[in-house]
């Protein structure tokens, strides 16, 4: 029966059909990888139109290993992590000779590359004779499905069948995701294989506490005495199902370890789900500011003496002063930060939400520069008149929404379908070329903060005699000069070695390389996230980190 069902299950691969099934952690969608039409077929039905998608590779050692040499150049630190125990998903360049069709990852120059990490795979795989699409089986934005019916109901107008096996799941874990950053593995999302993930806590909690991260790319940190122990990657908590496996890992990670977290962190945003869930659970809850928790987070993970100047850039966050931050850079160490430096702010109307609409930060920078969009749909005099009155706009200093706008004004692309497209398809154009730096002013406000004018680069980023590659390269090398030029202005002030560099952001492999490499030249110290993501990921783990380090700074 189990020969049957394997046959059958290779046979419809090699149909062109999409299969359905159940690993490790969760559930897979898996199609062929060399076939665009089935490509495309699982890109409609889920609908995911363009997030890449993982590309699971037969053994490099066996006889199918002519495959991964045809589709990517693996670096050895990329390689040693790909045939690692853990098995996770890494990040690896796409040959320009490579097979496989261009909408496996579309706009980007990488594919995400598993190997076998269960029997099962391995046979998958290796009857199917070619690389299999592998993507996570869920919902977009929600936790992997985990059980036999939730899947077959909520995967049926995916998967055209289903591989199932009779072992439980007992806790959803995604794939974990690498990237190589300045020669170093770098954690993208923590998931099996490498998570739940235990650090050790630079001073002793007086009492077990439980941190609840971040609104997307969410975990869970449980952490008592000297000891914290982050989640795997839990998804998005705007969906019932990120809450309901949120609540239900909340609960088995203090039994697993026999600890009852008498206190409650969340975020400081008011309206993200988890403050929600955390105000309605009967203990205390304490409330950490997004960017701070950024910071704990890396200096947590780098324990040492002295002060840092962490550079905490991301898509959005709730500052301590009400505006949305996303471009700072922070002086100090967990509970005594101190903002120094920061980007140019401006109004984005519509708030949070310009983050799925680029051409809507282009326009709000335009517009506060003084200059006229290139690109306005038909809605774009509306929302002109909102940005004039100050009706539903907010302040923001986001370097993502930065980077939003560039993607925007070089022509890239105006929308898009996942969070990160726009950042991550202009690196990609950015990659093609080397940057020249924009000279970006430097002023210091009345308030001590340096702030870096980002208008310069907005006729640049629209000049259409330039070559769209080579002002997604400048912009580029202008963002990094601008975190060369702000550190060095605070250490004529400020006593500090160690420069960091965390958010959403610094996933970006072009900009955290430049920058590292100019800051190195300048003598900093400079650190990156490493065992814990960049991203949200990392923020229940700098929640605690903010949180202890607060009371014991007071104490």
């Amino acid at each position: 029966r189990d020969e049957q069902a394997l046959s059958a299950a290779v046979t419809a691969l090699r149909e062109g059909r999409i299969l359905a099934v159940k690993g490790v952690g969760g559930y897979h969608l898996m199609c062929d990888a060399t076939d665009a039409a089935a490509v495309e077929r699982l890109r409609r039905r889920k609908p995911r139109p363009h997030k890449p998608l993982a590309v699971l590779f037969p053994d490099p050692e066996g006889p199918q290993g002519h495959w991964l040499q045809a589709c990517v150049n693996a670096e050895p630190e990329a390689l040693a992590l790909l045939r690692s125990p853990a098995r996770p998903i890494v990040l690896m360049d796409r040959r320009e000779d490579c097979p496989l069709p261009p909408a496996i990852a579309p706009g980007l120059r990488e594919i995400g590359v598993l190997l076998p990490y269960s029997p099962l795979h391995q046979l998958l795989v290796e009857a199917a004779g070619r690389p299999l699409v592998a993507t996570s089986g869920n919902r977009s934005g929600e936790p992997v499905l985990t059980d036999e019916a939730a899947a077959t109901a909520g995967l049926a107008h995916v998967a055209d069948a289903f591989l199932h096996h009779d072992r439980p799941i007992e806790r959803p874990a995604d794939d974990a995701l690498f990237r190589v950053i300045a020669g170093r593995p770098r954690a993208l999302r923590p998931g099996r294989g490498t998570a739940p993930l235990e650090l050790s806590l630079p001073f002793r909690l007086e009492r077990p506490v439980l941190a609840l991260g971040a609104q997307l790319k969410a975990t869970l940190t449980l952490a008592w005495e000297d000891r914290a122990v982050v989640t795997p990657h839990i998804g998005d908590l705007g969906t019932l199902r990120g809450l309901e496996v949120l609540a239900r890992l909340a609960g088995d990670l203090q039994a697993l370890h026999g600890v009852s977290a008498r206190a409650l962190i969340c975020d400081a945003h008011p309206d993200y789900a988890s403050t929600r869930w955390a105000r309605e659970q009967g203990l205390p809850v304490h409330a950490v500011h997004h960017h701070l928790a950024h910071a704990s987070a890396l200096a947590g993970e780098h324990p040492g003496p002295g002060d840092w100047l962490v550079f905490t850039w991301d898509g959005t966050g709730l500052g301590p002063d009400g505006t949305l931050w996303g471009g700072e850079a922070l002086l100090g160490g967990p509970g005594r930060w101190r903002r120094v430096a920061s980007l140019r702010p401006f109004r984005l109307p519509g708030g949070e939400r310009t983050a799925l609409t680029p051409w809507r930060s282009a326009a709000a920078l335009c517009w506060e520069s003084g200059r006229t969009p290139p690109f306005l749909p038909e809605e774009g005099g509306l929302l002109r008149q909102a940005w004039e009155r100050d009706l539903n706009c907010t302040s923001s200093s986001s370097a993502g929404r930065l980077f939003d706008a560039a993607a925007s004004l070089t022509g890239l692309l105006q929308e898009v379908s996942f969070d990160g497209q726009a950042p991550m398809w202009l690196e990609a154009l950015a990659q093609e070329a080397p940057g020249t730096a924009i000279e970006l002013p430097l002023q210091r406000g009345e308030d001590g903060l340096w702030l870096a004018d980002w208008a310069p680069l907005l006729a640049h980023l629209a000049d259409p005699t330039l070559p769209p590659v080579h002002r997604a390269a400048d912009f580029h090398a202008s963002l990094a000069r601008v975190i060369l030029e702000q550190a060095l202005a605070v250490r004529k002030a400020q006593d500090f070695e160690r420069v960091g560099l965390t958010g959403g952001v610094f996933q970006n492999r072009l900009l955290s390389e430049t920058a590292l490499a100019q800051l190195e030249a300048a003598g900093f110290e400079v650190c990156l996230s490493t065992r814990l993501p960049a991203n949200d990921g990392g923020i229940s783990f700098g929640q605690v980190m903010e949180h202890g380090a607060g009371r014991s700074n007071h104490d």
